[in-house]
């Protein structure tokens, strides 16, 4: 049986390489000022809209300003967009329909008035006083498939997020965001669901801020894995345990500890035991003079010499069986007015959570596999552009249906109960890795959404 990848470029140069080889060129970039985040476009609705959407793995719903009481301005960026930022109104789209409360994906549907009404929904998000909430939509999202002739339409739920807070009213994530996660209601669920891809996805972020992401993608043979840590038999994230934590050639006692993959997070987390041993035995084996740099969050900075980029010990996770994670590069560099190299940190934070993060910084010069059908999550060295998602081209059978949600007869099974979007990626999951993917997979062919250059700087 085909594999099949659908592929969703994000913001960042890269080559990739469609299934009758043919070379595409295309460029995305990851803005500073947004928190530092990759994002990618989108198109949703009938006629559709597009939306300049960050990803993260860490949540499950995907979620655009609609009707908006309170959002983030949507004007006052400028550079290289070549749109405009939107707003979503499902009353505009043809394909729209509000999810109703008596809908078994509608975890609030009990403290509905009517089993009628639309369904509501409120994210809280690991960031302080951080949420989205609105109303329950589902619409079409558009795929094309890699020749660029045949368009793919996939149902999903789509959060009309009608209040935001925090940080989202604050400049990040002012377009919506895509949620990744093992949740029922996130897009690789209901794209597997469908059939158009088999229950896997990878992400890929390169060294100058690019990247790209693959529906599909379960990796290739020479990667290594771990499998993802269940919370109570069931999948809520994407949780790994880490054995220990090493810097050169010495490993870190007591290191051990679970951490969560989550693109949504721009750099990484540990927790607090953990962190101090850890950049303690960093500062003892670096060969720097620390220095405070103002306006910089991390507490291991030094100078550095501007002729040269740092001499660093490697830094890795350790995972069963002797599985190591060098992480690429885990600074962050420090320029100075005129763009010489001035200090650089070490791009790792302290948490007083139990739970470690594992951001974007770390993941960058990988292939990250979230293999959500094997529970695992892969991993190998990568510049994003030896990539190979060739595979050959097949239509797929000319029977097999649009592509709907599942009815309430088909979530009410023993294996796809609700998920509640109310706490997103922190929501248990009652899906399973077994009833996440069809039982059958159709054959398919490679679909993807082309994204262009931008930088953005909101002046406000």
């Amino acid at each position: 049986m085909l594999s099949m990848c659908l592929v969703l470029m994000m913001m960042v140069s890269f080559i990739f390489f469609l299934s009758n080889m043919r070379i595409v060129n295309l460029t995305l970039t990851r803005d500073v000022h947004m928190d530092r985040l990759h994002y990618t476009w989108i198109d949703i609705g009938t006629p559709n809209v597009s939306f300049l959407v960050a990803l993260d793995a860490g949540s499950d719903l995907l979620w655009v300003p609609c009707d908006c009481i309170q959002c983030a301005p949507l004007s006052g960026y400028h550079s290289s967009l070549d749109k405009d930022l939107r707003m979503y109104s499902p009353a505009e789209s043809r394909t729209s329909r509000h999810l109703p409360c008596s809908h078994k994906l509608c975890q609030l549907g009990p403290s509905c008035k009517s089993p009628k009404q639309p369904c509501p929904y409120n994210i809280n998000y690991y960031s302080e006083n951080t949420s989205s909430s609105g109303l329950l939509v589902e619409d079409t999202l558009y795929l094309a498939s890699s020749d660029g002739r045949t368009s793919v339409q996939a149902s999903v739920i789509i959060g009309c997020g009608r209040r935001q807070s925090g940080d989202y009213l604050d400049g990040v994530a002012p377009d919506g965001l895509l949620g990744l996660g093992f949740g029922d209601i996130s897009v690789p669920s209901f794209l597997a669901w469908a059939g158009l891809v088999r229950d896997s996805f990878s992400m890929c972020f390169q060294e100058d801020d690019s990247g790209r992401i693959f529906f599909g993608d379960q990796g290739v043979s020479t990667q290594q894995s771990t499998p993802f840590v269940p919370a109570n038999g069931k999948y809520i994230t994407y949780i790994v345990e880490v054995e220990r934590f090493c810097i050169g050639a010495k490993c870190v006692g007591e290191t051990s500890m679970q951490a969560l993959v989550d693109s949504g997070s721009s750099f990484t987390y540990l927790p607090n035991d953990a962190y101090k041993r850890v950049t303690l035995e960093f500062d003892r084996q670096v060969n720097y003079s620390r220095y405070a740099f103002l306006g910089y969050p991390w507490e291991y900075c030094y100078k550095a010499s501007p002729l040269e980029l740092p001499d660093i010990p490697t830094v890795a996770l350790m995972f069963a069986v002797n599985k190591s994670f060098v992480v690429t590069n885990p600074l962050f560099l420090i320029n100075g007015k005129e763009g010489e190299l001035t200090g650089f940190c070490l791009a790792v934070n302290s948490s007083e959570e139990n739970l470690a993060t594992i951001g974007q910084n770390f993941m960058t010069g990988h292939h990250m596999v979230f293999d959500r059908e094997n529970s695992k999550l892969g991993w190998s060295r990568s510049d994003c552009r030896d990539i190979d998602t060739s595979i050959p081209v097949t239509t797929p059978p000319h029977n097999r249906p649009e592509n709907p949600l599942p009815t309430n007869e088909q979530q009410s099974n023993p294996n796809g109960h609700a998920v509640a979007p109310a706490v997103a990626g922190k929501a248990p999951n009652t899906m399973d890795s077994s009833a996440a993917s069809p039982s059958k997979v159709v054959s398919h062919f490679c679909l993807f959404l082309l994204l262009t250059q931008f930088a953005v700087i909101f002046v406000g």
